[in-house]
């Protein structure tokens, strides 16, 4: 039965093993590719390095090259599991540089409890990397490893697990005394646990204007003071003169809680101690010394930060690490000094202090996010994160006189950040957070299908919906169990036991009456899985539909088109895939319905296309692909495009559309400018509309054979009266899944 762990495992093996590869940037696929990549060619970048080092940054990848080191023995968690075993937690490092920051990683794994040995290990790796991430080493040696490494090596050295945290809990505090009009050097902090980040927090909170003073650190013995014995440095530079001895001592009248230890050692009653208005950050992970619920009913006049993602303000690493190394990497910083870490600890805090954009909060269900209590820091997909945190950490270098390179446009050099932001990562969140919002219920009309039902639990694990499974009770049941969907949460309903089978046969008489539907034909047909869904689709018993799988796409839609009606009498149906292919979006259509349409039908096909986009917040820019570029073939085939792109500029003058057109001018914004430069679509198409089925449909079957890291959604159908989708014959289980997301979000945007 699938678990967690069975999930877990599965997403690590299944394709290539692991999760990160090497991908070349350029292209070697001729003999004089390969002379100019390796030799003679390569000797010429290499004479040029030599002669000057800093020509490294233009002829390899150092410059956007960081590397994620461990000896494995802090990892998450875990503990001391390790350098091998905490391979995955670095490969998944790598998998979040290169996402939110489009840095790339090697991981690196040192075999060692040895901190000299680490020391030297990354010292002799430095012309090899841009900047170094150290991860996962436990305290103290992490400590030992990162001073000696900042005075020996010329590039970027960060301990994440000290300054990471360090930096979100600090842009968290101090948006936490804004609200409760606290001063900062007048705030009473205790800090619970010596580790790490623990001590990190601690020594950044004094830079922010935490008076030392003001600081009582509490380890697993009690309250760290003068005189204690058995301290290491990095806990005796806080130790004071107190007369406080436990944690419960210590948090009398204090302003501000961190934890960053283990769960559940602060009660209720303990928290009550705390001076009014207090600040609570439970940070341990993935359980904190005390829930968000327990904290806030014991206190609900307190701040309450926590490392989880399911309870506001969560504390989360990734808002910092992808981001200032960006910035440390964009100018070729020496090094990330004290200065870059308040920068980004301002930056984040100034952010949640801003406006949050529309998008930002569809990518998150809707919810409403606004500056207090209960937001606190910037939510991790916001996508500003990028520009603001890496350009202020830039700035911050050039400013201190770390930068080799300063930044001399900022302007350009902002634009340049937005430019990595990936649209596609921003429509697919907003899929799916909207799709949780409403959870809507969703027949899978293919119950009996092993695909269709691991898909049901992809659903349920993601939340896109309630699945309604049709078929035979005990082998849906028995098929569920053994895919481990979870009990109560799904429901099954036999079509040939059920007791609203009169009532759905009734539906269906009625329905085609006027296609040959007598009331035998509809008692017999509606056991059908196909017909009993759509008739439960029609007296809104379900939400959305999906089916396929175990027919013909032709089939199943020959049977369901004509059970439902258009949104308008004179609409048509039409068939689109949306494709996300490295970071783009794009809305091809018609794929599945439209054999041969005609220029006024080819006009339709493209306006469902550009509301498609639209409603995936895209705007739309609409290509009406041919064989020709603007006339250079008389082609009736070509004429009929470029007929419906005169019809459509002239119909919807404010919609960017353009054709007749070949792909590349469509989407290469190089090759269009040059080539085309009248065109109002300058290779920045999202809705590409091809001149007949036989075009729309091998070419998104072929992108989705041999695209490399893309995802497909599909087949939509638009224009209809319900959310009815149907899957591809060969479609897995997460394209169902996909699919099903997708109809539980058109469910929401017809709302």
């Amino acid at each position: 039965m699938p678990t967690l762990r069975t999930d877990a495992l599965d997403y690590h093996d299944q394709g290539r093993p692991g999760k990160i590869e090497v991908v070349p940037t350029k292209p070697c696929l001729t003999a004089r590719d390969l002379s100019l990549a390796y030799t003679p060619g390569v000797a010429v970048p290499c004479l040029a390095i030599e002669k000057d080092p800093q020509l490294a940054y233009r002829y390899t990848n150092r410059g956007n090259l960081v590397g994620v080191v461990t000896n494995g023995t802090a990892v998450l968690g875990l503990g001391d599991i390790g350098a091998l075993a905490g391979k995955p937690v670095m490969e998944g490092k790598a998998v979040l540089f290169k996402r939110f920051a489009h840095v790339d990683v090697f991981d690196i794994e040192l075999n060692t409890h040895d901190p000299a040995e680490i020391i030297r290990t990354c010292q002799l790796l430095e012309p090899t990397f841009g900047g170094i991430n150290l991860e996962d080493i436990k305290a103290p040696e992490c400590f030992m490893v990162e001073e000696e490494l900042k005075k020996t090596m010329s590039i970027p050295v960060f301990h994440d697990d000290q300054h990471g945290t360090a930096i979100i809990s600090g842009a968290a505090l101090l948006n936490a005394l804004i609200i409760t009009k606290k001063r900062i050097e007048d705030v009473k902090v205790v800090v619970n646990g010596a580790g790490a980040s623990a001590l990190a927090c601690a020594k950044f909170y004094v830079l922010l204007g935490v008076t030392l003073t003001n600081i009582t650190l509490v380890d697993t013995k009690g309250v760290v003071y003068s005189g204690r014995q058995g301290m290491n440095a990095y806990k005796a530079f806080f130790a004071r003169e107190t007369s406080l001895r436990t944690l419960e001592d210590a948090l009398v009248d204090a302003d501000v809680f961190l934890g960053c230890s283990v769960a559940n050692v602060l009660s209720p009653e303990m928290l009550k101690l705390m001076a009014p208005n207090p600040i609570i950050f439970a940070l341990a992970n993935p359980d904190p010394e005390v829930t968000y619920d327990v904290a806030t009913a014991a206190r609900p006049d307190a701040i309450v930060a926590t490392g989880r993602s399911d309870y506001p303000n969560q504390v989360n690493n990734v808002l910092g690490f992808p981001f200032i190394f960006r910035g440390a990497l964009d100018v070729r910083s020496s090094c990330i000094n004290e200065e870059m870490k308040l920068a980004a600890a301002h930056a984040l805090a100034q952010l949640a202090r801003e406006p949050v954009p529309d998008e930002v909060m569809m990518a998150y269900g809707g919810a409403h996010f606004e500056f207090g209590p209960g937001y606190i820091i910037p939510k991790p997909f916001d996508h500003r994160l990028l520009r603001q945190v890496s350009t202020a950490v830039a700035r911050a270098a050039c400013e201190t006189g770390v930068a080799r390179e300063p930044i001399l446009d900022w302007e350009a050099y902002g634009s340049r950040l937005d430019g990595m932001t990936s649209k596609s990562e921003i429509v697919l969140q907003r899929i799916r957070s909207m799709a949780r919002k409403n959870c809507p219920r969703i027949i899978f009309a293919d119950g009996e299908n092993a695909k269709v039902v691991d898909a049901c639990r992809i659903v349920l694990q993601e939340g896109t919906g309630r699945p309604i499974l049709l078929g035979r009770l005990e082998a849906v049941a028995q098929l569920a169990s053994r895919m481990g969907l979870p009990e109560g949460e799904f429901e099954i309903v036999d079509p040939s036991r059920s007791k609203d089978i009169q009532l759905l046969a009734n539906e269906l008489t009625l329905v085609g009456a006027r296609d040959g539907f007598t009331a035998p034909k509809a008692n017999r047909l509606v056991k059908s899985s196909i017909y009993f869904g759509m008739m439960m689709m029609r007296l809104h018993m379900a939400d959305a539909m999906i089916a396929g799988a175990e027919e013909s796409y032709g089939d199943t839609l020959r049977a369901l088109l004509p059970l439902t009606n258009t949104l308008t009498p004179n609409q048509r149906a039409t068939g689109f895939h949306m494709i996300v292919i490295e970071g783009q979006v794009f809305v091809i259509g018609d794929t599945t319905l439209n054999i041969d349409p005609n220029a006024e039908q080819l006009v339709e096909i493209a306006l469902q296309g550009a509301q498609f986009a639209f409603e995936l917040g895209l705007i739309p820019k609409v290509a009406l692909l041919s064989f020709s570029n603007f006339g250079e073939s008389r082609h009736p085939k070509a004429r009929k495009v470029r007929v419906a792109a005169e019809m459509l500029r002239n119909s919807h003058p404010d919609l960017i559309c353009d054709g007749e057109m070949h792909g590349d001018v469509a989407i290469l914004p190089e090759f269009a400018k040059k080539n085309f430069p009248h065109s109002r679509i300058q290779g920045d198409a999202n809705v590409l509309i091809c001149p007949d089925l036989d075009s729309a449909n091998i070419a998104y079957k072929l992108l989705a054979s041999i695209g490399h890291r893309s995802e497909f959604i599909g087949p939509v159908l638009r224009g209809l009266e319900y959310p009815i989708n149907m899957v591809s014959f060969n479609s897995t289980s997460r394209d169902i899944a996909n699919l099903a997301a997708f109809s539980a979000y058109q469910c929401t945007a017809k709302k």
